[in-house]
């Protein structure tokens, strides 16, 4: 009988992992859907009512460019953590099985994509006579869109050669090429402006893609390592969020100034979708203190990965958001 117990026991365990790994499936699924409406359903929202007209294939466009921030986001927040886990005292925490490569191949298809549009004169192709590769090359961002679908191309070669640490320097080039892309040459102070982009987008990263593997890291280890770990990103986490709250607030009085950035809140498209990935980021920051609260006062210090799923849950939507914000028209300086 006692083995018979001990039989049933072991059996319900595994039937409630199952159901426990097929539900964190399902809402993993439904939060990667939602994302993705962000990009594809926002632009008519963000737009409705303020007499601005986007550019055409705003939604792919938007989707493509939160692919790939998200794929900039897994192998650099990997890199991180893991850099964190390889200096704590004690035994090193073994990582997870690592998501550069689907990241790198995702990342990949999405700048691809994006240079298409580039080479099509940022109209959306619907055939492969219409994209003129030739033609990436006359243009800064022809040029720009090629170094990220380069530099994914190679952080993938070094996944697959066994060298994950090496790809840090490709996702390096596309972080540039992503910050100057977003401000051309005729705009006031473009070397200030790519500056502030590179540190906000590179700082984003770290966050978003740290979270996300600290918290696979403690699915495989537990215990006071695992506790550990949390704790040395947690204050590097609170480092981050300074560095991107500055840069962000930089970064929008320089295209709104401050005496119309209320006005254009609430007035324009590109308002719009940063008023929502404002209070996303708030959102995030505010689980982020939950859970640094935890750390600190609860008898089990583990109780903050509860706020810190929901955290990289929300900084997901934030990545969708700022995918949106690259696709939508640029507020006018008044």
């Amino acid at each position: 009988m006692t083995l018979l117990r001990q039989v049933a026991r072991g059996t319900g365990a595994r039937d409630t992992g199952r159901r426990a790994a097929t539900v964190r499936a399902a809402v993993a699924l439904g939060l990667v859907m939602l994302a993705a409406l962000i990009p594809l359903l926002g632009p008519s929202g963000a737009l409705h009512g303020t007499g601005e007209a986007a550019a055409p294939g705003v939604r792919w466009t938007g989707l493509l460019r939160t692919v790939l921030f998200a794929a900039v986001c897994v192998p650099v927040g990997e890199a991180f953590v893991n850099r964190l886990a390889a200096r704590l005292p004690g035994a090193p925490v073994p990582p997870p099985r690592s998501w550069s490569g689907y990241a790198a191949a995702a990342g990949w298809l999405a700048s691809a994509g994006l240079a298409a549009v580039v080479a099509t004169g940022n109209l959306l192709p619907h055939g492969l006579g219409q994209i003129d590769v030739g033609g990436l090359y006359r243009t800064r961002d022809g040029v720009l869109a090629l170094l990220e679908v380069n530099g994914f191309l190679a952080a993938g070669l070094c996944v697959f050669a066994r060298r994950p640490s090496a790809q840090v320097w490709p996702l390096s080039v596309v972080i540039l090429a992503e910050a100057l892309r977003a401000h051309p040459v005729t705009e006031d102070s473009p070397l200030v402006g790519s500056v502030l982009t590179l540190v906000h987008l590179t700082c984003a990263a770290l966050w978003a893609g740290g979270l996300l593997h600290v918290l696979r890291t403690l699915r495989v280890r537990r215990g006071r390592e695992g506790a550990a770990l949390l704790g040395r990103f947690s204050r590097a986490a609170a480092l981050l969020l300074a560095a991107i709250t500055a840069t962000g607030m930089c970064s929008t009085l320089r295209r709104m100034p401050a005496d119309t950035v209320l006005d254009q809140l609430t007035t324009t498209a590109y308002g719009r979708a940063l008023l929502a990935k404002v209070i996303l980021v708030a959102g995030v920051g505010a689980l982020a203190a939950w859970a640094r609260l935890r750390l600190r006062r609860a008898a089990d210090p583990l109780s903050a990965l509860v706020p810190a799923r929901t955290e990289v849950a929300l900084l997901g939507l934030v990545i969708a958001a700022s995918g949106l914000l690259t696709a939508l028209p640029l507020p006018i300086r008044w």
